[in-house]
């Protein structure tokens, strides 16, 4: 098997007395969709924020490309190529989309101008590699774009910095049918440039489709990890409530050892 791009052993969250994740271990792999499931207080947003920088661990291990690393700051997880999409976007109305994907990274020239038009045509090269053909111009207003068209340009915006790892949170929430294929194509397309790419999903229906693997969260703890091409939606939304598998008689001791 490949080697992950990013791996985490072992790892503990605490706040105060309240031990949130324990043990944890989270492999991903490049060219894969990896699901992390779980319901909610599980531990899924404590555990991206452990990789995004924003919470230090207690304890455990992380590596990236096989060296290990200390995910202390958000700049950090960047600058090695982890980029996230989180749930809003975290994207400006009023701004056009060129606007939305350099905010805050723009790039000028002689210290002070802006380099609008090589940030307009990385952009638009950006969505083409993507095979984003939902978006007429990238000069339109983020306010005039569907719900689908957001989450787009959100993901461009991720993929636009050489990212190795992108971490998409409920990325199809609160859209169509229609926009809903757009975007898990578009997942897709992340793994198969070569990408990891781990999945927050509730929907199962989405987590069968277009991933590779899902880990399930249950109170804190890695319940399973499991390969959807041998695994039921039955079973893993069993991983999800109950912290077990009645589909092939798995408990959270040995989950981790079957699949």
């Amino acid at each position: 098997m490949t080697s992950p791009i990013l791996q985490i052993s072992k790892l503990n969250k605490s706040f105060g007395p309240v031990h949130v994740l324990r043990d944890v271990d989270l492999s991903v792999y490049p060219g894969e969709v990896t699901a992390l499931v779980g319901d909610n207080g599980a531990g899924k947003s404590t555990l991206v924020k452990c990789i995004a920088g924003i919470h230090g661990i207690d304890s455990g291990e992380v590596s990236f490309e096989g060296v290990p690393v200390t995910l202390d700051d958000p700049r950090v997880a960047t600058g090695l190529g982890i980029e996230f999409v989180y749930q809003d976007l975290a994207l400006a109305d009023n701004l056009d989309i060129t606007q939305n994907m350099f905010l805050g990274r723009e790039i000028r020239r002689f210290g002070t101008f802006l380099a609008d038009g090589e940030m307009e045509k990385k952009a638009r090269e950006t969505l083409e590699g993507l095979s984003v053909r939902t978006v007429s111009s990238v000069r339109q207003k983020v306010a005039s774009l569907s719900g689908g068209q957001r989450q787009t340009v959100a993901i461009a915006k991720a993929v636009l910095w050489n990212s190795k790892v992108v971490v998409l949170d409920e990325p199809t929430a609160a859209l169509g049918v229609a926009q809903t294929r757009q975007v898990l194509d578009l997942v897709r397309r992340l793994a198969d440039q070569g990408r990891g790419v781990v999945l927050i999903s509730h929907n199962m229906n989405d987590v069968m489709e277009v991933a590779d693997r899902v880990v399930a969260l249950y109170l804190g703890q890695v319940a399973a990890e499991v390969k959807t091409s041998e695994s039921s939606t039955t079973q893993i939304v069993e991983l999800i409530t109950a912290g077990r598998s009645g589909d092939i008689g798995l408990t959270p001791a040995v989950a981790n050892q079957s699949i």
